[in-house]
């Protein structure tokens, strides 16, 4: 009988194994399968193995917490899509102090999106802000990229809806997401604040920069970035500017005179205007529905619940087809 379980006990971790490998490797060149077929690899054979039967493997399988990700990863997706994530990296940079601040302020924004919206993806949208900031203000990017990255693990730990570790716990404890929040919020703020220290002290030197090593021109483009200029180029921009005070005149005249005839061709002209009303309803409906969904969780409704209606409120809202979405959620499932 002691031999029965020690078989088991080296089956079950010969099991594992091969799952773990691909799982973390999964392009390996003896097997390129890849994570999802390692992780049904690593399914199957437990129950070859003996390890689990088959009833207890479909019992493994926790309907509700698939329910949960899967809705929080579409709510994501069109978060995205709703500029919300865009939003967030223009805070980045209004009004910033420096280079360490800046610093800070990526700690904070990285762990409150990660919180909301999974870790996974906050890094994944948000890289791409910190990499353009870190490029025009002159910055090496590796502070600002690790200060997103360990925060984005920090802030996920606050919420059941962070990350998938958290969805399991909340789930089989019973745990509801105020109660979580409450518990875990304390020590992620000390987490967090103990991180930006740790960053600005590692990365003291990279990030202090000196009045007289920049230029003090600065150019603002309106995509809420500040972009340095040297001298050089002002004579340039000047004359640059004369010139498009007279074409501005003269398009302020054909504008002018297409203003005229809209009264004859309403719909023709408008209709970019009525397009771009129509989009900001949308995206407006969008904020409304995901903090509703906010809202429930805090007030102890269901989670999985929650989440799968505002992912269809999402859908439905849209009124186009789903499939794209559903696609961008099966790859970030892919890169988890």
């Amino acid at each position: 009988m002691a031999m029965a379980a020690y078989v088991k006990l080296i089956l079950g971790s010969v099991a594992f194994s091969i799952f773990w490998v691909l799982a973390v490797f999964p392009t390996v060149p003896l097997l390129p399968i890849g994570r999802a077929a390692g992780s049904l690899l690593g399914g199957i054979l437990m129950v070859i193995f003996q390890i689990l039967t088959v009833d207890q493997a479909y019992q493994a399988i926790d309907l509700s917490i698939l329910v949960l990700l899967f809705g929080t990863m579409v709510v994501s997706g069109y978060l995205e899509r709703a500029d919300a994530f865009k939003y967030l990296g223009k805070l980045l940079t209004w009004k910033s102090k420096g280079a360490k601040d800046l610093i800070c302020r990526i700690c904070l924004i990285s762990a409150i999106s990660s919180s909301l919206f999974t870790n996974d993806t906050s890094c994944m949208v948000l890289t791409e802000f910190v990499l353009k900031i870190a490029r025009q203000n002159h910055l090496p990017p590796q502070p600002f990229l690790l200060a997103l990255a360990s925060s984005a693990n920090i802030g996920s730990t606050a919420t059941p809806i962070g990350n998938p570790q958290n969805l399991v716990i909340a789930t089989q404890s019973g745990v509801s997401f105020g109660e979580f929040l409450i518990g875990i919020l304390p020590a992620a703020v000390v987490g967090l604040v103990c991180n930006a220290l740790l960053l600005i002290f590692m990365y003291g030197d990279l990030l202090s920069v000196k009045k007289g090593q920049q230029d003090s021109t600065v150019a603002f483009n309106g995509d809420g970035v500040d972009h340095q200029l040297s001298p050089a180029t002002m004579s340039h921009v000047e004359t640059t500017n004369v010139d498009s005070v007279h074409h501005e005149s003269l398009r302020n005249r054909v504008n002018s005179k297409q203003a005229m005839g809209a009264a004859e061709v309403p719909w023709s002209l408008n209709g970019a205007y009525w397009d771009h009303r129509n989009q900001k309803l949308w995206k407006s409906c969008v904020y409304i529905v995901v903090v509703g969904m906010l809202v429930s969780l805090l007030m102890g409704f269901n989670m999985s619940g929650t989440a799968i209606t505002a992912a269809l409120a999402l859908m439905i809202l849209d009124f186009k087809d789903a499939v794209p979405c559903l696609e961008k959620v099966k790859k970030t499932t892919i890169l988890r």
